[in-house]
Parts: C-alpha cells; structure tokens; sequence
C-alpha cells in the first residue's frame, strides 16, 4: 500500500500547487490577461526572474510583455517623435528579445482610448503612435502607463510545452502587478510566496507524522 501513500501525497503536493496563491501549473490556464511568473530554476536568460504578462494569446499566437524589467533608458529617448513623451523621465522595460526596436505600452484606464485593445478590465494596450500621443498628452501618471521595447514570443503549442516541463507558475493578472511600485522585487515576491504556499499545503511524509 506504499505505493497509494506516495501517488496520494503526489497528488496533494500537485493540487497545493495549483491552489497556491491562486496560480496554476496546467497549460489549460493560459490565457490573455494571465501572468507568467518564471520558475527559479528556468534557464533561458531572456526569462530568468521575469514576470510576463500575456496581452494576446490565441490560434495566431501568443504575445507577452516582461512588466519587471526596467531599463535605464527614459521614455523621451524611445519616443522623441510622440507628442507628450518629449519630456518624460521614466523608464522603459524591456519587454522582450522580439523585435525590440518595436514600442508598446500598457495605461491604466477606466476608459477604452482609441483603438487599444483591452488586456485586463483596466489595462489597455496601446500599440500605435495616435493612441500613445492621447495618452501623454493627457499627462498620465508614470504609475499608470508603462512602454515597452519588444516582446516575448510563443506559438501556443511552445508555451504548453515549458508549462508542461515546469518552467512557469500562471497567475491571474491584474493592475495592481503590471504597476507594481517595486517592479525589481516582483519576481522575487511572486515566487517566494509560491514556494511558501506549496511547502505549507504539502503533506508531512509518514515518519515525520508519526
């Protein structure tokens, strides 16, 4: 019956997993609007301690941005040709190895503006230089629009396959974690909660319940 114990306590230990914090190990939870957290031991140094949000994910593909990558380059640099931005000291993120010439930005808006696409009930994407130039002009707060240099990149066949190999935890995104006023330190806390969260839910082997 040692068998059954061990399948028992690996079955736990995988639900507590997927419990944990709200998050999931299961390919079937990707989705757009979703946060892949990396796993500490994911080795590709594009992704090592990153924080992605997926703002499309679908049959033609799946696109994320890295939300705790900031660079040490301000937005006037990147979009000295974008009315409002000329003078904005903020930092870019890099948002991943594709096509890094290439800006996107993430606002936080009650209010759809322009053609952006809506990636959370509060978070637009806006990819085109009419709809960045309304939202600088309205001089919106730095903790309320991000820009991105690149992106990351997977068909949706790819991405299952790292989830199914372990290299992501998924999370339920949110505003609060694309503006995170400590960006640097939001890997760090996403996973430290995790494996917290996993080593409480995890069943004590049988000699240590004894």
């Amino acid at each position: 019956m040692r068998w059954l114990r061990v399948a028992a306590g690996i079955l736990s230990l995988q639900v507590a997993v997927q419990l944990a914090a709200g998050q999931s190990t299961r390919p079937s939870d990707l989705a757009q609007g979703k946060l892949l957290v990396a796993a500490r031991d994911l080795p590709d140094p594009n992704f090592a301690k990153t924080v992605v949000l997926l703002v499309q994910y679908d049959a033609d593909g799946v696109v994320g941005l890295i939300v705790n990558r900031r660079s040490q380059v301000p937005i006037s640099k990147v979009l000295d040709n974008v009315a409002g931005a000329k003078n904005r000291t903020d930092s870019v993120y890099e948002g991943g190895p594709v096509s890094q010439t290439e800006v996107l930005a993430l606002l936080r808006s009650r209010k759809q503006p322009g053609e952006s696409k809506r990636v959370l009930a509060d978070t637009f994407l806006l990819s085109s230089k009419e709809d960045l130039e309304q939202a600088f002009q309205s001089a919106v707060e730095p903790d309320r629009v991000h820009v991105y240099a690149g992106y990351a990149g997977w068909t949706p066949p790819q991405l299952e396959h790292e989830m199914d190999v372990g290299a992501w935890f998924v999370f339920q995104g949110s505003a609060a974690s694309v503006f995170d006023s400590d960006p640097d330190t939001l890997w760090s806390r996403l996973i430290r909660e995790t494996e917290l969260r996993v080593a409480r839910a995890a069943p004590l082997p049988p000699s240590i319940r004894r």
